[in-house]
């Protein structure tokens, strides 16, 4: 294992001192506890938004806190979901009597804590939580209806919910008006990842799992779950037409639709490939009569120090277009 780290014990804590210290005028944590972490830009009268999940994926999820997007975040241990009560705290803390929307990825552990969070809300605060969860992620096995649970997997393109639901949120619009955008924005999410190399768990001190020098695999989850095949490793116009195809397939999409597309990696993934995924993405959607109103290329959901990229789009339509452009500035995402 080669980090630049000190006790891997102390982690999670050190990692989030470091946060405090880098944005102490945009984020602050509550109830004494710094897994516990909330704007300071609290709106009187707006849906609050909050989120949660395990560290090593930065920017997500707390680094989507902040003006036009989220309220607030509980932070878990690497790959690892934080607690009940940490959740209850954001929430009574990011309440303003309009009630809280949580949106998350499709994780047992989010999903029961986070459960159990909104229940003591309810039960000893009287504020009112809804949910949606993010569900993108192509390669995960399960249906994917808007009226049936789904096992998809939540990954990068959570992203697009955060921010359609934290503009209309900003623009002050009520909780039913909130959770329903955010479960629009969801359904029309597409994502597929593709992994070059393993991660390695500060605790752990060893890869969780192995590909050889020469191999990739397409569609393995944020946490090495498995992906769709591995095989030998192809150019970048290969993979990217593959895995294109295969979200495109899945919606599906159909020319003239509009899309935002994002081009996320996974933490080891220089810029330069990322931009050469882009470049392929652009041609595809062109060749196919898809029109693309926005992209954002860069680490928005990361994996530690995997190497690999994934692909979000997003189906637009003008609702979601004008809350996708809606300004947001937070410590890792600014959109003027």
């Amino acid at each position: 294992m080669k980090k630049i780290i000190n006790d891997p014990n102390k982690y999670l804590s050190e990692m989030l001192e470091g946060i405090y210290i880098a944005h102490q005028n945009q984020l602050t944590y509550v109830n004494d506890d710094p897994q516990c972490l909330v704007t300071k830009t609290k709106k009187a009268g707006k849906v609050g938004i909050a989120t949660g999940g395990g560290s090593g994926h930065l920017p997500l999820f707390l680094g989507y806190v902040g003006d036009g997007m989220l309220d607030g975040c509980s932070v878990g241990d690497v790959f690892q979901s934080p607690s009940a009560e940490q959740m209850h705290a954001i929430t009574k803390e990011i309440d303003s009597g309009a009630g809280v929307l949580y949106i998350y990825g499709n994780y047992n552990g989010d999903i029961f804590n986070f459960d159990m969070a909104a229940e003591m809300a309810d039960f000893e605060d009287g504020i009112r939580v809804e949910t949606v969860l993010g569900a993108d992620d192509v390669a995960s096995i399960g249906p994917l209806s808007q009226d049936e649970k789904t096992t998809r997997r939540g990954v990068a393109g959570i992203f697009f919910v955060y921010k359609c639901a934290g503009a209309a949120a900003d623009k002050m619009m009520s909780l039913d008006t909130v959770t329903r955008i955010a479960r629009k924005a969801s359904w029309n999410t597409r994502t597929l990842g593709v992994a070059l190399t393993s991660c390695v768990v500060p605790r752990v001190g060893h890869a969780g799992f192995h590909i050889e020098e020469d191999e990739m695999e397409i569609g393995m989850g944020i946490h090495g779950e498995t992906g769709i095949r591995r095989g030998k490793i192809e150019t970048a116009d290969q993979i990217t037409e593959e895995m294109m195809n295969k979200i495109i397939e899945d919606l599906p999409y159909a020319p003239g639709d509009r899309v935002a597309v994002l081009v996320n990696g996974l933490g080891a993934t220089p810029l330069d490939e990322q931009y050469i995924v882009t470049r392929k993405i652009n041609q595809l959607l062109m060749d196919k009569g898809i029109a693309v109103h926005r992209y954002y290329v860069g680490e928005y959901a990361t994996s530690l120090e995997m190497a690999g990229v994934s692909i979000s789009l997003l189906k637009l339509d003008e609702e979601l277009t004008e809350l996708i452009d809606y300004p947001a500035n937070t410590p890792f995402f600014k959109q003027l």
